[in-house]
């Protein structure tokens, strides 16, 4: 396993629709390489577009700083449904490291995956991990935070970034 360079916005990887992993397409070495550099990065969740590969697939692991590791891989998620109560909460996101936003989403998703073993799987979310998988879930469709955001808010953010980042470099 080794760490993968985080690609950092305004990368234009991050705001491609990533393609489908086929079904003959290896990715033990992508995830096992993904969920070390998540863990040491260290979030929460990782998708594919961050670590450069414009393929469906993200970790995630919502447990593992209050408690044992809990990895989970989705591999070509389809959201099925989300809740209609919304709720505000902030977000980080590993590729716009610094900067928190505060974004409304809904409560609760359903989805349906395959996992590591390619094995489907479907499942209700709440709470933190609906929250996550959504966030994750953007990357692959190309949307980054910035994204939740009015064109005068989102200005104004990423002048904040990318200010921000000018006076750390």
């Amino acid at each position: 396993m080794s760490l993968l360079p985080i690609v950092q916005w305004p990368d234009p990887r991050l705001s491609t629709a990533c393609a489908p992993v086929g079904a003959a397409e290896d990715l033990g070495t992508l995830i096992d390489d993904m969920l070390e550099t998540m863990y040491a990065a260290p979030g929460r969740g990782l998708a594919a577009p961050q670590v450069g590969v414009l393929k469906r697939v993200f970790v995630m692991d919502v447990d593992w700083k209050e408690g044992p590791r809990n990895p989970v891989v989705m591999i070509n998620p389809e959201v099925l449904w989300r809740s209609d109560d919304i709720a505000p909460a902030e977000e980080a996101c590993l590729s716009i490291p610094g900067l928190s936003t505060r974004i409304t989403r809904p409560t609760k998703i359903r989805i349906r995956w395959q996992d590591a073993d390619r094995a489907e799987q479907e499942q209700t979310f709440d709470g933190f991990a609906a929250r996550c998988i959504q966030h994750e879930y953007d990357h692959l469709d190309g949307r980054v935070t910035f994204d939740h955001f009015s064109s005068e808010e989102r200005r104004l953010l990423e002048a904040q970034y990318l200010s921000q980042n000018e006076a750390t470099a």
